[in-house]
C-alpha cells in the first residue's frame, strides 16, 4: 500500500469514528431531552366534573407533592401556571418539601402559598407524610391560606355552598371512620381534601369529591393506558397487566354520589425517573348538571 492509500485509509477510520461520536452524542441528547421533558416540565391537566348541586362553574387548581429542590421545578412557573388557569380556589394536598429538608428549602413552599394568596386566590391547605415541621405549618398559616388538617369550613364559591373537609392521616386504622368527625350538609357540594387516598373508607364517606395525592402518579407509566410500573401502595410490579383490579394511582375513579380524583403531582421524590407521567397541576371544572 503506498503512502496515498495509507492516507485514505486512515481519514476513512478517522471518519467511521467521528460518525460513531456523533451518533452516540445525538442519542444520548435525545435521552436527556426525554428524561428532562418528562421530570421537569410542568403540565396542567383538565378534569371536568358535573353536578346538581352546582349552579354556576367552579375552577379548582390542585397543586401537590412538589417535594421542593433547588434545581426541581421553580415557585415562580407553578405560581405563573396557577394565575394562568385562573381558578376560583387553590387546594394543596401536602408533601410540599421532602422530610429532613433544611428551612432554605421548606422556605420555599411558604413563599409560594404566599404568592398565590397574594395572588387573591382562597388557599386550602393540608400537610402529607413529609411537611409536617410544626414551624412550618404556623408560617403556612401566617400566610393566610386556611390549614384544614381535620377540619372543615362552607365557603361560598360563584353562588354555590361547597363544604370543604381536610385530613391528614397518614395511616388508616381499621376502625377508622370519617362520619365519627364529619358530617355532610346535603345541601353543599362536598370536597374531602386527604393527602394519601383510601378508595373504600373515602367512598363510604360519600364527599361528592374526594382530592388526593401521594402516588406521584405511580412515576414511570407504561405506553397504551398498562398502568404504572409499580404500584406504590402493594410494591407489585405491573399491576393492571398482572391482574384485572383496580390501581389508585392517578386521574378520577367514580364511587356512589362522586368521584376521587388523584393528582400525580410536581416533584420527583425519591428520585427523577417519571416517564408518560409528567409533573402537573390539576385543574378541575365542576359544572351544572
Amino acid at each position: 500500500m503506498d503512502s496515498k492509500e495509507k492516507i485514505r485509509s486512515n481519514k476513512k477510520r478517522v471518519s467511521k469514528a467521528k460518525l460513531r461520536l456523533r451518533r452516540f452524542c445525538a442519542v444520548m441528547l435525545m435521552l436527556f431531552l426525554v428524561w428532562w421533558f418528562n421530570n421537569y416540565t410542568l403540565k396542567i391537566t383538565r378534569v371536568d366534573l358535573v353536578s346538581d348541586k352546582i349552579t354556576n362553574p367552579v375552577r379548582i387548581a390542585v397543586i401537590s407533592d412538589c417535594h421542593f429542590t433547588k434545581h426541581g421545578i421553580s415557585k415562580n412557573k407553578i405560581l405563573n401556571k396557577v394565575k394562568k388557569t385562573e381558578p376560583d380556589i387553590v387546594l394543596m394536598l401536602g408533601d410540599m418539601y421532602t422530610r429532613n429538608s433544611p428551612w432554605d428549602i421548606i422556605e420555599i413552599s411558604v413563599e409560594l402559598t404566599q404568592s398565590i394568596v397574594d395572588e387573591g386566590y382562597p388557599v386550602y391547605f393540608i400537610t402529607g407524610d413529609h411537611d409536617t415541621d410544626k414551624k412550618y405549618i404556623e408560617e403556612i398559616a401566617e400566610t393566610g391560606a386556611k390549614i384544614m388538617n381535620y377540619n372543615s369550613e362552607v365557603i361560598n364559591v360563584n353562588g354555590n355552598n361547597i363544604q370543604i373537609f381536610g385530613i391528614d392521616n397518614v395511616y388508616y386504622s381499621p376502625t377508622f371512620d370519617l362520619k365519627n368527625v364529619f358530617t355532610p350538609d346535603e345541601n353543599c357540594y362536598s370536597i374531602l381534601m386527604a393527602h394519601i387516598p383510601n378508595y373504600e373508607k373515602f367512598s363510604d364517606f360519600g364527599a361528592n369529591l374526594t382530592v388526593c395525592a401521594d402516588t406521584h402518579g405511580g412515576m414511570v407509566q407504561l405506553p397504551f393506558g398498562l398502568g404504572p410500573v409499580i404500584d406504590s401502595s402493594t410494591m407489585e410490579l405491573f399491576p393492571e397487566i398482572r391482574g384485572n383490579r383496580t390501581v389508585y394511582d392517578k386521574g378520577l375513579f367514580d364511587y356512589t354520589g362522586g368521584t376521587m380524583f388523584i393528582t400525580s403531582g410536581i416533584g420527583v421524590s425519591p428520585a427523577p425517573i417519571r416517564f408518560n407521567n409528567r409533573p402537573e397541576i390539576a385543574v378541575i371544572e365542576i359544572e351544572p348538571e
